[in-house]
């Protein structure tokens, strides 16, 4: 069902109903896994194995502007 025609249809619903099927759908969505969990603990573990991706933070303290 196309979005236009499911959003007339829920517009014809009483109220309290619509309020009911928007606290699903976002309900869904903030539940909804997208894999951004597991990469995250992916490189989190690469970032504290791998000295090869923090070798350049070592700069940070050094002053980058000259005087």
């Amino acid at each position: 069902m196309a979005t236009a025609a499911l959003l007339k249809q829920i517009y014809h619903l009483p109220v309290h109903e619509r309020i009911v099927i928007a606290e699903r759908i976002i309900h869904s969505i903030r539940t909804e896994k997208n894999g951004t969990d597991e990469a995250v603990a992916l490189m989190a573990n690469e970032y504290c194995n791998n000295r090869e991706l923090t070798v350049f933070t070592e700069l940070d303290t050094e002053n980058f502007y000259l005087p």
